[in-house]
């Protein structure tokens, strides 16, 4: 049986964003996974309640989505509201529908205060983004789900074509 993998709903063309567009993956292995049956696509943050589109969210003060689960930051919009509590359940309910669907893999997308896994925004809504994860990432990674980011594709065909070839 092939692994499954997780992918970020707006990477697979959806509209799912804070913007209300998707920011679809073109690459040849998103193409075969597709085909394969083993991508299975999610939106943590619709999952958690928020309506798309919504206005964007940082983690406050520069910090990431590890400080937002230990309780020591918050995910704020834009427009000074907290959704650190629709954050939190977004990214539960996505371990529960990876777990559930066998995914050992996360693709997921960069930048986001829910799926970004190498970088985040910094919190100040000025474009500066930092090393860091989101929400949802940090809690796959948590969980044991090996996460990627949507530049780290190549990396990620590389480890399913191991896991495959065992």
């Amino acid at each position: 049986m092939f692994p499954k993998i997780f992918i970020s709903a707006c990477l697979l063309g959806r509209p799912v964003r804070y913007d209300g567009k998707g920011k679809r993956l073109d690459h040849p292995a998103i193409a075969r996974w597709q085909a394969e049956g083993r991508l299975v696509g999610f939106c943590p943050e619709q999952a958690g309640g928020m309506p798309t589109p919504r206005p964007s969210a940082e983690i406050e003060n520069g910090l990431a989505g590890a400080d937002v689960i230990a309780g020591r930051a918050r995910v704020i919009e834009i427009t000074g509201g907290d959704v650190t509590s629709q954050f939190l359940e977004g990214g539960r309910k996505a371990i529960e529908f990876a777990r559930a669907q066998g995914c050992a893999y996360a693709l997921l997308i960069d930048g986001s205060p829910s799926c970004g896994s190498g970088f985040i925004y910094d919190g100040s809504f000025a474009g500066r983004r930092h090393v860091g994860n989101g929400v949802t990432a940090a809690l796959m990674r948590e969980a044991g789900i090996a996460v990627y980011s949507d530049r780290e594709i190549e990396a990620l065909a590389a480890c399913v074509d191991m896991h495959t070839a065992t």
